[in-house]
């Protein structure tokens, strides 16, 4: 029987939810995934058919969700169901929805230096996560996420915010996590700051990192 991978997309424009559910579509049909993408938050809607899933990926950036559409997910999840995603579509969803960050792993607060920044993520190397296993650091010309991050997260890379203007500075040199996963009940959660416009999974890493994710949380 085929897995089965609900992507939900909408939000801000500004993250081309309608390329990025197409990629991400295009690797799950390619891994032998029924894919249904979706529109609407409506779909978080029936608790138990969320279970009979295999996946969630949300591709849904600001915007709001009702109490029971999250308590849906959560469960879901909970349950064993696998939730991965990338960028603001994941963890820049719903800003005024704290059980949803606690779900998903950490909250953006800000990209210092906006769009256009050149940075290497660096693949942590101790652990042995399959998902990072056979990649390399690689180079990214994209905003570099600042995140508020859960302490409780595997993180298996990271990008260096290094000195510059800004009040954040005066912390010094930062180590961010870039890519990680946890797990909720059951299920598992991964999440790759990466994606702030489609293009960015042009670069092959970018791209792998989501492809074994998607199958590391759907497994």
């Amino acid at each position: 029987m085929a897995k089965k991978a609900l992507i939900v997309k909408g939000g801000w424009d500004g993250h081309e939810p309608n390329e990025v559910a197409a990629i991400f579509a295009g690797i799950l049909e390619a891994e032998g995934f029924e894919v249904e993408v979706s529109d609407t938050l409506d779909s978080f809607n029936n608790a138990e058919a969320l279970k009979e899933l295999s996946l969630i990926v949300p591709v849904w950036t600001m915007g709001e969700i009702a109490g029971e559409q999250v308590a849906s997910v959560l469960a879901a999840v909970a349950s064993g169901v696998g939730i991965a995603g990338c960028h603001g579509g994941m963890c820049d969803s719903f800003r005024n929805n704290t059980e949803w960050q606690f779900l998903t792993g950490s909250q953006w607060v800000a990209h210092p230096f906006n769009d256009g920044v050149d940075y290497e993520v660096n693949i942590v190397r101790s652990g042995s996560s399959p998902i990072v296993e056979g990649i390399q650091d690689f180079m990214v010309k994209s905003e570099q996420y600042y995140l508020h991050v859960d302490p409780a997260v595997d993180v298996l890379a990271t990008t260096t915010f290094v000195l510059s203007e800004g009040e954040h500075s005066a912390n010094g040199v930062i180590t961010m996590p870039v890519v990680y996963t946890k797990r909720w009940g059951k299920g598992k959660v991964f999440y790759n700051s990466l994606g702030h416009h489609a293009d960015v999974f042009d670069i092959p890493e970018a791209k792998e990192l989501m492809r074994k994710g998607f199958l590391w949380a759907a497994n």
